[in-house]
């Protein structure tokens, strides 16, 4: 059963987000290891003489717990911007709101971004995905996945398609009616089991273009109910480094890269602050209409890890150096799957501290949003990138009553990600998710291992009000102030 197939001995993978994971084809187990000295072995069950003979690769594939996001319909594919000949594909993204509940009030929403791809010919089959900077595989609903969970999404239907193979998790075809490799993938309250199938997908819908390539895509057959039956998501597309995936096939930029000599081999994410305006993300350059100046580039550090990792060289709140990172042992993973900003567990309680500031007067209603706090400055060697209140605060306030006096304080505090990492990025690692990524224009260089930042550039109240933006906003708060928590002590 799949229950028991799920006790046997997981892989502990170095992923910031992802848990165990397991690669079988039923009874009898082979041990394989990929050749790549940082990961580790882990245990593949097969039958029959056949299968044993083949050498399949390790398989690690990162799921971003924390990114919700819906099978909505989306915008056509008709109004996917394609800038021909230099096949620059630019791809609108709908938002999602998620609500973050506490005794029964919302005290603050995630937030999650999602585009098209098509998959499959002759007609194309078009799915709902999260770009996801921080993992490095393709990942849909299969047809076969009957479950209610299943339901809500879009699902792949195999059958349809003249142009995919079913492929074992070492990219070697399916032969006849042998046992299929399956693979298990465990991340923090979710669980997904899938096969494997080599299939061509496009960032839009024609091959002419630029935007299409073959990739090898996971398709899950079970998906757990949280956190896919609480969010309409269909899948992800990891675009992370080569190293993050099970083989170079599994790299969706990679294989553009590869394939496709239309297209540059780097892409930019735009995150709007309005919901009136779609972010977007371009594949084969960035949108020079979205950034002021030049993009200021960095190099990936440890770029065999896989991950969009930078050096930090120091940080400062409220203009004093945090202690933690004085050494420049801290580093920095740019997410685009994750919709807050990570610091490390270890310091989470002391940055909270240093974030939070008492407002005068007990206001009845406040979005913290608007009120002063202290900067954050993160050193990255040849530039700097700064946060203010308005990126990291959490928009309700905290309003705390002391029983014995009666006397009431009223308390903007940060929204923070606390990241419990262990030896393959430390215990010192922050992700520069969503409030930094709406911040400032992010560019990332698959081919040279760097990454690129510039000020963001909202659109113009012309373009807003000329409504041109077809994409689809979700669960947004109402627009009145939140509504303070109360704690009394």
């Amino acid at each position: 059963s799949a229950q028991d197939r799920l006790k046997r001995t997981p892989l502990r993978y170095r992923g910031y987000r992802t848990n165990p994971l397991r690669i079988f084809r039923r009874r009898r187990p082979i041990e394989v290891s990929r050749p790549t000295p940082s990961m580790s072995s882990m245990r593949v069950f097969t039958t029959g003489a056949a299968a044993s003979a083949r050498q399949p690769t390790l398989f690690a594939l990162q799921l971003a717990a924390a990114v919700a996001v819906l099978r909505w319909p989306l915008a056509a594919a008709s109004d996917i911007a394609v800038a021909s000949p230099s096949a620059v594909v630019t791809i609108p993204l709908d938002k999602q709101y998620v609500p973050v509940v506490r005794n029964g009030v919302t005290v603050a929403h995630k937030t999650a971004y999602f585009g098209q791809v098509l998959l499959g010919a002759p007609q194309p089959q078009t799915f709902s995905v999260v770009f996801d900077t921080g993992s490095g595989h393709l990942f849909l609903p299969a047809a076969e996945c009957s479950s209610a969970t299943c339901a809500q999404h879009r699902r792949y239907n195999r059958s349809a398609s003249v142009s995919a193979e079913d492929i074992n998790n070492d990219g070697e075809p399916v032969r006849g009616d042998e046992d299929r490799d399956e693979v298990s993938v465990v991340y923090g309250t979710g669980e997904i089991l899938g096969t494997f199938v080599r299939e061509q997908v496009c960032l839009s819908g024609s091959t002419s273009d630029g935007g299409c390539t073959k990739v090898r895509v996971v398709l899950a057959s079970e998906m757990s109910d949280e956190p896919f039956g609480s969010f309409r998501f269909d899948g992800v597309v990891g675009l992370g480094l080569e190293s993050l995936a099970l083989d170079p096939e599994f790299s969706f930029m990679g294989q553009i890269t590869r394939l496709n000599k239309h297209m540059d081999s780097y892409f930019g994410v735009f995150v709007s602050h309005l919901d009136e305006v779609s972010s977007e993300i371009t594949f084969g350059g960035h949108d020079p209409r979205r950034i002021s100046g030049d993009l200021r580039w960095t190099n990936v550090h440890r770029p065999e890890l896989g991950y969009w990792q930078l050096k930090i060289k120091g940080i400062k709140i409220g203009g004093e150096p945090l202690e933690l990172c004085q050494a420049g042992e801290c580093v920095a993973i740019a997410d685009t799957g994750t919709s807050l900003l990570g610091v490390p567990k270890q310091a989470a309680q002391h940055i909270h501290w240093l974030l939070a500031r008492n407002v005068d007067g007990d206001p009845d209603e406040l979005d913290c949003r608007g009120h002063p706090g202290p900067e954050i400055v993160i050193d990255l060697g040849d530039f700097q990138l700064t946060l203010g209140a308005e990126d990291y605060s959490r928009p309700a306030g905290l309003r705390v009553v002391t029983n014995t006096t009666n006397e009431t304080q009223f308390i903007c505090r940060a929204q923070l990600l606390p990241v419990d990492e262990g030896p393959a990025l430390g215990d010192k690692a922050w992700i520069l998710g969503e409030p930094l990524l709406r911040k400032y224009y992010s560019a990332y260089d698959w081919a040279r291992s760097r990454i690129g930042f510039a000020d963001s550039v909202q659109p113009t109240a012309e373009e807003v009000s000329e409504g041109k933006y077809t994409h689809r906003v979700v669960g947004a708060p109402p627009p009145e102030p939140p509504t303070p928590t109360v704690v009394y002590i």
